[in-house]
């Protein structure tokens, strides 16, 4: 398993990061720990989870849940020294993750705690904001994103205390770097432009959703990511299994995230897309490729790739996506790909 550097960090991560969101609703704690298991076994070093987690479907009874099935493998294989371990700290939204608030500095003391409890370890590798207290742009909220009404100076105040925080943290050992997820460019900046004027933590990765079918990180993101070395974790590289080819014709698998969590996807899901998603496969198909890797293996070839974040229900699934490592894409298949991202740059 190829291994990247993390930011400027003195982390190399596997290029295939095991993600966990699944784990507690689609997922048992058995299952859970079988999928590490043989992960670790393929050479994946890099492991994804977030005390908002699971998410299909999102509920205060399970949330936890994740972290806490991490927790007990940790507890029983007692390999944490073979893992690169990261957790996120929830935004404003779920009235159940102390009471919806914002992300603060009084927040984050709260939540490493109950983060550090849950997966039985003493300290995190890279602890991530799990979205911007002012909003953005993701989850398909582009289509009426209003940036105007931002409170730039708000905004610096609160990157300097929450860096500050996270300073504190590293000081106790309680983390060891910090990265964002589900940010902007001109946010990201903030993160980098007060962490160097100030001396405090560098931002070292960004975890963005990035997949055939979502790509908007390929402009100013990729910009930064390349000029500040922050590189992308990107999350649902198979547009939440849009890619796996599993809803093509409208099915809907049972056990499937759109029979048990959500029927669109979160907004990915509608004839419109699944239509692109069709163009894709033909291309897999005829180039006798499976389309999960394809898709996959595409997104490994992205200059700015950290790490591609997978998930899985089944070792099958699994197994096959961690396989994904070990395909080159032609250059006639990476035209065909150009060429359908030409036409439909943006599916949902």
């Amino acid at each position: 398993m190829k291994q990247n550097k993390l930011g400027l960090t003195d982390l190399s991560v596997s290029e295939i990061c095991l993600g966990t969101m699944t784990w507690g609703s689609q997922n048992s704690e058995a299952e859970a720990h079988a999928q590490i298991d043989y992960a670790l076994d393929q050479g994946v070093n890099f492991i994804d989870t977030a005390e908002l987690y699971p998410t299909t479907p999102l509920s205060a009874e399970t949330q936890g849940d994740t972290e806490a099935f991490l927790g007990t493998w940790l507890a029983k294989s007692g390999r944490r020294d073979d893992i690169i371990l990261a957790t996120k700290i929830s935004g404003r939204g779920n009235k159940w993750i102390r009471n919806g608030a914002d992300i603060s500095p009084e927040g984050i003391d709260i939540a490493i705690e109950a983060s550090l409890k849950r997966l039985q370890t003493d300290c995190i590798d890279l602890y991530q904001l799990h979205w911007p207290n002012r909003g953005s742009y993701h989850f398909r909220q582009y289509w009426g994103y209003e940036p105007t009404k931002q409170d730039v100076e708000r905004t610096q105040d609160h990157v300097h205390e929450v860096l500050e925080k996270l300073q504190d943290l590293i000081n106790q050992g309680k983390i060891r770097h910090i990265g964002l997820s589900n940010e902007t460019c001109w946010g990201t900046m903030q993160f980098l432009e007060i962490s160097r004027n100030q001396g405090l933590p560098r931002m070292a990765s960004i975890q963005n959703e990035y997949s055939l079918m979502q790509r908007i990180f390929d402009t100013d993101l990729a910009e930064l990511s390349h000029n500040e070395t922050v590189g992308l974790l990107a999350y649902s590289p198979l547009a939440a299994g849009m890619l796996s080819g599993k809803y093509i014709d409208g099915s809907v698998p049972k056990g499937s995230r759109r029979d048990v969590a959500n029927d669109t996807l979160h907004g990915r899901y509608s004839d419109h897309s699944a239509s692109i998603v069709e163009k894709y496969a033909a291309i897999a198909a005829a180039n006798n490729l499976d389309l999960s890797q394809m898709s996959l293996a595409f997104c490994l070839t992205r200059p700015f790739m950290s790490s591609v974040i997978i998930g899985a229900t089944t070792q099958e699934q699994l197994a096959t996506n961690i396989d994904a490592k070990d395909l080159v894409l032609s250059k006639d298949v990476m035209q065909s790909i150009h060429e359908v991202h030409r036409e439909y740059p943006l599916p949902f």
